[in-house]
C-alpha cells in the first residue's frame, strides 16, 4: 500500500509541466486587488470568482517587480472590475477576456489591426487549451506552438462602391451638431444598414444583414436591431461591426423604445401582446408586460413614467403607468392612429386619414378637443412643451402650442416629397426629417423652428441612427 501511495505521488508530480507557467507576483497582486478570490493556475489562466476566465499574454520582455497598472483596455477606459476583452497592463502582460462566438465556441476578441502588445505577446506554452476554444485568424500570431484552431471572423462590414452618378457632398457649416457623427440608415430598398457620414450622400460601408430591419435604435456604442422573420433582436457593437449579443424571443420582436436615462429599452411583440423590459447594462430581458391586444406605435412619455400604444385590431389607445406597478389604462378608441403623445397631461393622436388631431385630457379621459392639421400627419415630436406634427400629404410641419393647442406656424418642406418620421439628435435641439421617397434628408432646428437645410442621400431611409463617429477596436 504504501508502494501504491509512493508511486501515485509520482505520477501526480511528473503530470505538472516542469516549467509551468506562473503569472509574476506583481500582476497576480493587480488583480487580487479588485478579485481576493481570483485562482492562478499553474499555467497562467486567471479564474474570477464570477465564471470569468482571463487567458494571459507574455511579453518578451517585461519587469516582474515593478508595481503593475493598466496602460490601456478594449474597449478603452474600463477598470478590471468592469471585466473589458482585453487588458493591458504597465509590463506589458494583456489578459485576454474569454468570450462566446457567434457559433457557440470559446474564443477571444478579434481585432483587424491589433495594438503591439497584442502582436508580441504569446500565450503560454504550457497552458492548458480550454475546450471548444478558437483564436481569430487575425491574432494568430500569439499562438505559438500550441495546438489551437483559428478561424476567420465573419463581420458585418462590407464595402461600398460610390455611384458612378453625381456625388453630392454636403457641408456642414451650417450644421456643427452634424460635424464628427455618423448615421446608421436602414431603407426599405435594402436589407442592410448603410453607414454614411453626413458630409457624403453615400455609404462609407454597409453592415451585413440577412434579413430586413424592422427598426434600429442606437445605446452607446450599441445598435439595437429586429427583423422581419427573425425572433431575436441582435446588438451590434459600432466599435468592431459585428454582433455581439442575440436576444431571443418567443415571438417576433417588432418596435424598440430607448430610455436612456434608465438605460432600459422597450420591445414590443404584437404577436403575443407583450412588451419586454431590456437591460441596456446586460443586454439581457428583466421583464414581460403583458398587454391588451396587438400593440403598436408605442411611444414614451418625455418624463418616462408613460408608455402609450394602439392595439392595431381593436384601435384602442392604451397607456402603461410605469411608476405604477405598469398598470395599464385604457384612453379611448380612435380611428386610424398613425401617432400618439404627451403632453403637459395631454394625449395627442393624430389621424392619418382624416387629417385631424384628438387632444384627451389623461386624467379624465375626456376629449377636450379635435382639430383639423396639415394632410395625412404621419409623425410627431414634442419639444420644450411645443408640439411638432409632420404632415406627409403637403411636406409641412404643424408647430402647436401645447397651452392653447392651436397652431402658431406651419413649416413648408421644399425638397421632400414623401416625409415620415422625426428623429431628434440627443442633447441639441436637431431634428432630422427622413423621406421614404426622395433620397434626402431635412435638417430642422425645433428652438427656431425653421428649416436648417437639405442633405442628399443615395437612397429613402426607413429609420435612421445618430451617434458620434465611433473609434474602432485596434485603432490608435
Amino acid at each position: 500500500m504504501k508502494k501504491l501511495l509512493i508511486g501515485l505521488a509520482v505520477m501526480l508530480t511528473l503530470s505538472i509541466p516542469a516549467n509551468a507557467t506562473k503569472l509574476p507576483d506583481n500582476v497576480q497582486d493587480y488583480v487580487k486587488a479588485t478579485y481576493p478570490q481570483a485562482i492562478f493556475r499553474f499555467d497562467g489562466i486567471v479564474q474570477l470568482p464570477d465564471g470569468n476566465v482571463y487567458l494571459p499574454l507574455i511579453p518578451s520582455k517585461f519587469n516582474s517587480e515593478a508595481p503593475v497598472d493598466i496602460k490601456y483596455t478594449i474597449p478603452e477606459n474600463k477598470t478590471l472590475a468592469q471585466l473589458p476583452d482585453a487588458v493591458v497592463l504597465s509590463n506589458d502582460y494583456v489578459l485576454l477576456k474569454m468570450i462566446k462566438n457567434n457559433k457557440g465556441k470559446n474564443t477571444i476578441i478579434g481585432m483587424a489591426a491589433p495594438p503591439v502588445e497584442l502582436i508580441t505577446g504569446l500565450f503560454p506554452q504550457d497552458m492548458l487549451v480550454p475546450k471548444n476554444f478558437v483564436v481569430p485568424a487575425s491574432m494568430k500570431n500569439i499562438i505559438g506552438n500550441l495546438d489551437v484552431r483559428t478561424e476567420v471572423e465573419q463581420g458585418l462590414v462590407i464595402p461600398v462602391t460610390p455611384p458612378r452618378a453625381a456625388v453630392y457632398k454636403n457641408s456642414l457649416d451650417a450644421v456643427p451638431q452634424l460635424k464628427n457623427k455618423m448615421l446608421y440608415i436602414a431603407s426599405n430598398l435594402s436589407k442592410n444598414i448603410q453607414v454614411v457620414d453626413p458630409a457624403n450622400s453615400y455609404a462609407t460601408y454597409a453592415l451585413s444583414r440577412d434579413d430586413v430591419p424592422i427598426t434600429i435604435k442606437g445605446y452607446d456604442v450599441f445598435l439595437l436591431v429586429t427583423s422581419y422573420d427573425k425572433k431575436s433582436l441582435d446588438v451590434i457593437s459600432l466599435a468592431d461591426d459585428k454582433v455581439i449579443k442575440e436576444i431571443e424571443f418567443k415571438t417576433h420582436p417588432d418596435e424598440i423604445i430607448i430610455d436612456n436615462a434608465n438605460k432600459m429599452a422597450y420591445v414590443s411583440s404584437g404577436e403575443d401582446a407583450s412588451l419586454y423590459v431590456i437591460s441596456l447594462e446586460t443586454m439581457t430581458i428583466k421583464k414581460q408586460i403583458r398587454l391588451n391586444g396587438m400593440c403598436e406605435r408605442i411611444i414614451l412619455s418625455d418624463d418616462g413614467t408613460k408608455l402609450f400604444y394602439n392595439d392595431k385590431q381593436t384601435r384602442e389607445i392604451w397607456a402603461i403607468e410605469l411608476d405604477n406597478d405598469y398598470l395599464l389604462k385604457e384612453i379611448g378608441r380612435f380611428p386610424n392612429v398613425s401617432k400618439i403623445a404627451y403632453v403637459n397631461g395631454k394625449v395627442y393622436l393624430t389621424s392619418r386619414t382624416k387629417s385631424r388631431l384628438a387632444i384627451v385630457d389623461y386624467e379624465t379621459l375626456g376629449l377636450m378637443s379635435e382639430n383639423a392639421i396639415s394632410e395625412k400627419p404621419v409623425d410627431m415630436i414634442t419639444y420644450n412643451d411645443t408640439l411638432f406634427v409632420l404632415g406627409a400629404g403637403n411636406s409641412s410641419i404643424d408647430v402647436i402650442d401645447t397651452d392653447t393647442d392651436q397652431i402658431i406656424k406651419q413649416v413648408k418642406l421644399p425638397k421632400n416629397e414623401f416625409p415620415t418620421k422625426f428623429t431628434r439628435i440627443d442633447d441639441t435641439s436637431i431634428a432630422l426629417i427622413t423621406d421614404a421617397k426622395a433620397n434626402v434628408y431635412t435638417i430642422f432646428d425645433l428652438d427656431t423652428q425653421e428649416v436648417i437645410k437639405t442633405n442628399q442621400l443615395d437612397i429613402p431611409v426607413n429609420s435612421v441612427y445618430v451617434t458620434n463617429k465611433i473609434k474602432k477596436i485596434g485603432e490608435k
